[in-house]
């Protein structure tokens, strides 16, 4: 009866090694190549030395009206990144908007703080303590040249 089971079981075995698919063929140098794999299609037919005994059925795409195309482009995933792409391109529009309407603004103020002081009247400004001072010719010159900086990097 144990001379039964272990030859059942070789015999098992056996046939395991029969339905494993097994290639065999030359490569372009001539070499023996091994594999559980079929060659690849440029090996011509006269370099497959050994064929799997049990050939299985190759997992062909159908070709129908039922099977799905596959285009490698999720549209869902397309428009969700068009949806944000164009919500980024109208927030940055508005900041650039606001940065100009301010830009503007700034440069309309320089041109007439400067006016006031080209006009040549007396400016007077509030000091630490909140007193009127008058502006001396010194700091006069520092203002308007302030102003004229203003002016060139805003009112481009």
């Amino acid at each position: 009866m144990k001379r039964i089971r272990y030859l059942l079981a070789g015999l098992v075995c056996l046939m395991g090694f029969q339905v494993s698919a097994h290639w065999q063929w030359l490569d372009r140098d001539g070499r023996k190549v091994f594999s559980d794999r079929p060659p690849p299609p440029e090996i011509p037919e006269k370099d497959i030395l050994e064929r799997p005994a049990v050939t299985l059925p190759a997992a062909v795409p159908q070709s129908g009206a039922s099977a799905p195309r596959i285009s490698g482009i999720d549209k869902e995933l397309a428009d969700k990144k068009k949806k944000a792409d164009d919500l980024e391109l109208a927030r940055r529009k508005a900041d650039d908007d606001k940065i100009s309407k301010a830009r503007a603004e700034n440069c309309e103020r320089a041109k007439r703080a400067k006016a006031g002081f080209d006009s040549g009247r007396v400016i007077a400004r509030p000091n630490e303590k909140g007193d009127p001072e008058i502006l001396d010719a010194k700091a006069r010159a520092a203002e308007v040249n302030r102003l004229q900086s203003l002016i060139e990097s805003d009112c481009n």
